[in-house]
């Protein structure tokens, strides 16, 4: 898998193998009804076996991979897209050796990559990303987007020519994590609590199966299901990624660090993913309770 890369506004790629910034960072998938190669055998796996396995997958290093152990199959899932090839899937399996069962490998059109207020559109150096939530610590205020917007900005602004500052990196967490922590330095710019018109009020992890939303500064508004929690991802070039929220919601560049939510509640922070808002797509999400935990801040 690879993250949506972040993509400078010029149209050159500054990383080409992270995320794709075009008008707004965002991590999207195009996803296909993926074919099952293996772990149907009816065989279960104990806790402690599927755990082995979750680590050979890691151990194998292939980009353009995502997984996640599967309860309620007792398999690990293993997420590939168009870039992995029959060989690297072999390789995969080999790595898993004994445990070769356990893993189900699952094809998804398109590549992984990186994206980059709730939602809406900031900038920084050649860069665009999204606003994830606006949070704070007493009377300071911050607001949370992707770690791999962080990483190629300090800076941020509210619009393309960099008139009207918005704040300047805390710090972030990338690869790992993916997050980062944006102070507003501007006293005239007003930070509401909420996702376009819909009012934020708390956070929490979202279960399998429930339907969720995606805002971002490129594709707007999109839904889609839950598919697995704590799921790792591959990005390339040592861009890994754990603990990450695996959704069917579609993304694009530009996307990268908005918001992922259900009604009041913030659930994530988008990551990447592969796929468009045209054919569909996976994306992965930061669990938004971790960066919250993580700097101190709570949601206004």
């Amino acid at each position: 898998m690879r993250i949506k890369r972040t993509t400078p506004r010029n149209g050159t790629a500054r990383r080409t193998r992270l995320i794709a910034v075009a008008t707004g960072f965002l991590a999207a998938a195009a996803f296909a009804a993926p074919t099952a190669n293996a772990g149907d055998d009816g065989h279960t796996f104990s806790a402690a076996q599927l755990s082995k396995v979750d680590d050979s997958v890691l151990k194998a290093d292939v980009p353009g991979t995502a997984w996640a152990v599967d309860s309620r199959t007792d398999r690990v899932v293993v997420t590939v897209d168009s870039t992995v090839s029959k060989a690297e899937i072999a390789r995969i399996k080999r790595q898993a050796g004994s445990g070769a069962g356990a893993l189900t490998i699952k094809r998804t059109p398109g590549r992984f990559s990186k994206l980059i207020s709730g939602g809406d559109a900031i900038y920084g150096g050649s860069y665009r990303c999204s606003l994830g939530f606006n949070v704070h610590s007493g009377s300071t205020y911050y607001f949370l987007t992707a770690g791999h917007c962080g990483q190629v900005a300090s800076t941020w602004y509210s619009n393309s020519s960099h008139s009207t500052v918005l704040g300047t990196n805390v710090g972030y967490s990338f690869p790992g994590n993916d997050f980062a922590l944006v102070r507003y330095t501007n006293s005239g710019v007003s930070h509401p609590s909420s996702v376009g018109s819909q009012s934020i009020t708390s956070a929490a992890t979202p279960s399998v199966g429930a339907t969720v939303y995606r805002r971002g500064s490129t594709t707007g508004t999109h839904s889609g299901r839950v598919t697995a929690l704590n799921a790792t991802v591959n990005y390339g070039g040592g861009d890994i990624v754990y603990g990450l929220i695996q959704t069917t919601v579609c993304a694009e560049g530009g996307d990268s660090g908005g918001p992922l939510y259900a009604g009041s509640v913030a659930y994530g922070l988008t990551s990447g993913g592969s796929g468009d808002c045209t054919s569909g797509g996976t994306t992965f999400f930061q669990p938004v309770t971790e960066a919250l935990s993580y700097y101190g801040v709570t949601l206004p």
